[in-house]
């Protein structure tokens, strides 16, 4: 992923993300981060213009943010420009529910950029394991399809958290 890859701007507790390219685990990261913050969020908006796949790890992410979202009963989280076979991830997820789909331009102007930061592998496995949890959270019947994702993932954070402490 290219730092340009994924823009992430933020204003008052409201988020605007551009992804472009294929959407991964390497995206997921910073999202998690925004969706695990103890800050507000009022909302988050999404530019899937230039996005040309999603993978699970993305999707599940974006259902932790709606999560929270519906959770606490602030705003949405909000699609733009979602493409049919954006659209189609989702729904065979059985999460589109959980967005908004909009069309149109997201106005960014007012926004500042957030850093991304630098991604460990102990925060990617975790990023794994919260997404496919999501998935499962947002639709049980991702478990037959995650479930295996997930045990690997958790012993990769398990066998990762030990390799920091030492």
């Amino acid at each position: 992923m290219n730092d340009s890859d994924l823009e992430i701007s933020s204003k008052a507790g409201k988020y605007h993300v551009i992804v472009r390219g294929r959407a991964n685990f390497e995206y997921a990261v910073p999202l998690r981060n925004i969706a695990k913050s103890t800050g507000i969020i009022e909302g988050v908006a999404f530019d899937l213009e230039n996005c040309t796949a999603m993978d699970s790890s993305f999707m599940g992410v974006l259902s932790m943010l709606a999560l929270r979202m519906i959770r606490e009963k602030k705003g949405a989280v909000e699609l733009y420009n979602a493409k049919e076979n954006l659209q189609k991830l989702l729904q065979e997820l059985g999460i589109l529910k959980l967005f908004a789909l909009k069309e149109g331009t997201l106005e960014s102007g007012e926004f500042s950029g957030s850093t991304n930061g630098e991604n460990t592998l102990l925060d990617t496995a975790r990023t794994v394991s919260e997404a496919h949890k999501a998935l499962v959270e947002a639709d049980s019947a991702n478990d037959k399809k995650f479930g295996a994702v997930i045990e690997y993932a958790d012993a990769d954070v398990e066998r990762l958290s030990k390799k920091d402490q030492n």
